[in-house]
């Protein structure tokens, strides 16, 4: 193939876009930001956990307050009624009264342990709603982290994909001033050679491999006319003699 050194040139030009490109997916997919927010996030998640189990042992707890509760009423009107009947002076039978004494004794000592049972429930639903707000905080704080890891990124995702918009119009640009069957060739070398489908010649060296050319090969490049496209023997790239080359 052949192709004027004007153009070959500028597919070096080409090259050097491309490698950019590749340089800001590479940035764009490795902003410390993504490992951060993965972190956070997984945090977030554990803390969004405990703090649901501690609602839901605040709800649990508060039900059963309010059950305690209305058993500690139940137990105190019927123990106010036994009173009233026995302050009426409507029973004058000796046992009867003796009986109702003592269910008042008993619903007293009933009352007592229901108080105890209320106390010991409030404990625990103080202790998970103290609970719940410590965790509430916790949430709040490191979802403010993820917000501003989130937001640091979007704002590093704003300026790459910038750079990136304006590589890709000067790309098409160059990219339109190389002779098709050139550009082709290139395009097809770059997909099998990670990227890279063009290399200038730096001082005998191919600066797509980093090997030094051998001499029979030097002497090839040397004879062969200005507009033919070289290849290097090594990694069959597309070889670019320049000023540079060393010829």
């Amino acid at each position: 193939m052949n192709a004027a050194p004007a153009d070959q040139i500028r597919l070096l030009d080409v090259q050097a876009l491309d490698v950019r490109l590749q340089q800001l997916a590479h940035k764009r997919k490795s902003l410390p930001e993504h490992a951060e927010i993965e972190s956070l996030s997984k945090d977030h998640t554990q803390l969004r956990d405990l703090l649901v189990a501690a609602q839901t042992e605040e709800s649990d707890t508060a039900r059963e307050q309010t059950k305690a509760e209305q058993d500690v009423d139940q137990v105190r009107q019927r123990a106010a009624r036994d009173q009233q009947r026995l302050d009426s002076g409507a029973i004058t039978s000796p046992k009867d009264l003796e009986n109702l004494q003592h269910e008042i004794a008993s619903l007293a000592k009933r009352q007592g342990d229901l108080e105890d049972i209320v106390l010991e429930v409030m404990e625990r639903r103080e202790s998970a709603q103290e609970r719940v707000a410590e965790l509430t905080e916790r949430v709040g704080a490191v979802q403010g982290k993820v917000d501003d890891a989130t937001a640091r990124r979007d704002a590093a995702f704003e300026e790459i994909d910038g750079e990136v918009a304006t590589v890709t119009k000067e790309r098409e640009v160059m990219a339109g001033s190389v002779p098709a069957d050139l550009l082709g060739l290139y395009e097809k070398l770059r997909v099998q050679q990670g990227g890279i489908g063009a290399a200038k010649l730096y001082q005998r060296t191919c600066q797509g491999c980093r090997q030094e050319l051998a001499i029979t090969e030097l002497s090839e490049v040397r004879s062969a006319a200005p507009d033919t496209v070289l290849r290097c023997e090594n990694c069959r790239r597309i070889l670019v003699r320049t000023a540079e080359s060393g010829l």
